[in-house]
């Protein structure tokens, strides 16, 4: 349970890192924001890749296509993330 726990978090880490990497602009969050970000990610990534693919989540919890999901999902979920902040941060009071 722990090494799963673990793992989550540096799956995560690594997802957030990556998104944010590519995701254009300045976010302004910080390690515990990105690794959250990753972690959303993953079961966003998990999610759509379930319902496109039919994929099995008893497979185990390391692959590689689990992986690159949680970086999809990620990106997804920073740039609706972005989206959101910038259409606040642009209304008037």
């Amino acid at each position: 349970m722990l090494w799963t726990i673990l793992g989550l978090i540096v799956i995560g880490l690594i997802a957030g890192l990556l998104a944010r990497a590519i995701i254009p602009g300045k976010q302004s969050m910080g390690i515990l924001l990105t690794i959250v970000l990753g972690i959303v990610g993953s079961f966003v990534g998990g999610f759509l890749g379930y319902l496109l693919f039919g994929a099995d989540p008893n497979g185990g919890f390391l692959q590689p296509a689990g992986i690159i999901g949680s970086i999809i999902g990620a990106i997804i979920v920073l740039g609706l993330y972005v989206l959101v902040a910038r259409r606040r941060g642009t209304r008037a009071p």
